[in-house]
């Protein structure tokens, strides 16, 4: 008998929102040594985590095991998410700028400030009682 490890096909989801089953959570879990991905921090038992896209599907990534690695629920995965859509903002508007659609910025226009009233002064004359 031959010791050869049977080959298992990558898991390709069939829309950008499906996810998962729990057995290919389990191949993605052990690919990486039970490491978020973002923090580094092992998963112990009991941690609650989650399956994250290496490449954000809003950057260009694909829903398919080979992007996927396990993350840290909470501040990891937030901090993750808000660099993923800081990236994607920075991404479209360099590109919006670039094919000549974002129109430069104007300044917005005030009616300005009243004029001031004059300034008295010590030897002027005054004009109405002050009630001292």
């Amino acid at each position: 008998m031959t010791d050869t490890a049977r080959s298992v096909r990558e898991w390709i989801g069939k829309t950008p929102d499906s996810r998962p089953p729990p057995h290919v959570r389990v191949r993605i879990f052990t690919k990486h040594g039970g490491r978020c991905h973002w923090s580094g921090i092992l998963i112990r038992p009991g941690d609650a985590w989650d399956v994250d896209h290496v490449i954000a599907l809003i950057n260009g990534g694909e829903n398919r095991e080979s992007n996927m690695a396990p993350i840290l629920r909470g501040k990891p995965h937030k901090e993750k998410t808000r660099q993923d859509v800081a990236e994607k903002s920075r991404v479209y508007r360099k590109r919006k700028a670039h094919l000549g659609l974002s129109k430069p910025r104007q300044k917005i226009k005030s009616r300005g400030f009243e004029p001031a009233a004059p300034q008295r002064r010590a030897t002027a004359e005054i004009s109405k009682w002050r009630g001292f």
